[in-house]
């Protein structure tokens, strides 16, 4: 069997049903490029449609392959300063070590964190500590495989109040190649508390996507994603508890963003 996946991997398809496309009462525009010298440009927009705030992101990557090194610099419109050097595959084969940290220059705010990650054939585990003061965080996940099947754990424990454990879990089915549903399952040792919810995602064609969720506590979500062309999306989505959506103004939506795009 070839290397299992990471546990936020494990879950991944799932995941993606329930959190990607659905932007409640905002508009969302990514644009992605490379240029030829190798460097990766990501430029992301997010329109609150409820307060008129607007807010983006520019992110550059560049990839050292002869070193095994990937160097990533990010920068949002809220001036906060992002920066991640990950190593791969260069002190043992299978062993990725990252350092990311942020700083914000307004208030003087920094954090950081060292993530690792093992994988081999039937296993891939991590270990990723935030450095913080009052107390590392320590959050551990494991995926082993074994004859087509996959098992996975995940923990995160709090170094300052000594508890905090979380589980969770997830069943993906994709029907047919339109229609894909989910199920998405949580625990929490510290309050005792689950929550459960169902998903679906339906591909009207090429280009355009319906998605719709509901959770156990009766909170539903609609959403839907439109391709401009490739590389830049347009999302529109809401919620509510049991309400109906409108969606009458949605075309004039990606119109005018398609037209900013041009």
């Amino acid at each position: 069997m070839s290397v299992p996946p990471s546990y936020g991997d494990l879950g991944k398809s799932a995941k993606d049903i329930f959190n990607k496309g659905y932007g409640f009462g905002l508009v969302k525009l990514d644009v992605k490029t490379k240029s030829e010298n190798g460097v990766e440009f990501k430029t992301s927009g997010l329109s609150n449609m409820d307060t008129g705030k607007v807010n983006g992101s520019l992110e550059t990557k560049y990839r050292w392959a002869e070193y095994g090194l990937t160097f990533t610099e990010k920068w949002t419109t809220d001036n906060t300063l992002g920066t991640e050097v990950c190593v791969e595959d260069q002190i043992t084969k299978g062993l990725k070590l990252t350092f990311d940290t942020t700083f914000s220059p307004n208030t003087g705010k920094k954090s950081g964190r060292v993530k690792s990650a093992y994988k081999r054939d039937f296993l891939n585990l991590g270990v990723d500590v935030d450095l913080d003061f009052a107390g590392p965080m320590i959050h551990g996940a494991g995926v082993a495989g074994y004859d087509g099947w996959l098992a996975g754990y995940q923990m995160v424990f709090d170094t300052a109040n000594n508890d905090g454990s979380e589980f969770g879990g997830s069943i993906y089915q994709k029907v047919n190649e339109q229609l894909e549903t989910a199920v998405n399952l949580a625990w929490s040792a510290g309050t005792n508390g689950t929550r459960f919810g169902i998903a679906a995602k339906y591909q009207l064609d090429s280009n355009t996507a319906l998605s719709a969720k509901v959770n156990n506590a009766s909170l539903v979500g609609i959403g839907y994603t439109q391709t401009l062309r490739p590389g830049k999306n347009s999302n529109q989505g809401s919620e509510g508890l049991c309400k109906p959506t409108s969606t009458q103004q949605l075309p004039t939506l990606v119109e005018s963003c398609s037209r900013a795009c041009s």
